[in-house]
């Protein structure tokens, strides 16, 4: 799912303008843009900024490729352990959705945990996804 880089977690308004100047307006784009270390490095110096930081936002692009992980999702998945489509397709999904439930029960970052085949069509998702990110 495509997604406006505006609702990637953590990006500021100053990126997302940096980032249009680019052509880059989308999750997409951005995934391509930054797949590889080479890329984020020369990304990270056209945004004046770093380049951790623009794998963290990769990551969540990436991970934003699994249809039905929304924002609050992608959050709960990350606290969990899981922030790429790669980590996404190696786990179980009963040990995730366990997992899921404990960090919501403790953090309480969404309103419900998401069901167990929901977290079983994410991991079926992930692991059909071809690997875009290069680390």
């Amino acid at each position: 799912m495509t997604i406006p880089v505006k609702e990637l977690k953590g990006i500021t308004d100053e990126v997302v303008a940096k980032l249009k100047e680019q052509g880059i307006t989308n999750s997409e784009q951005f995934l391509k843009a930054a797949a590889t270390p080479k890329q984020r490095k020369e990304l990270s110096v056209k945004l004046n900024t770093s380049t951790s930081f623009i794998l963290e936002l990769a990551n969540r692009a990436d991970l934003n490729r699994v249809t039905g992980i929304g924002r609050v999702f992608s959050d709960l998945l990350e606290v969990a352990g899981v922030d790429t489509v790669k980590e996404m397709s190696k786990r179980d999904p009963k040990n995730l959705h366990a997992k899921l439930t404990e960090v919501n029960a403790q953090q309480k970052l969404a309103s419900r945990v998401p069901t167990p085949a929901q977290v079983e069509d994410w991991v079926k998702q992930a692991k059909a996804l071809p690997v875009v990110l290069e680390y």
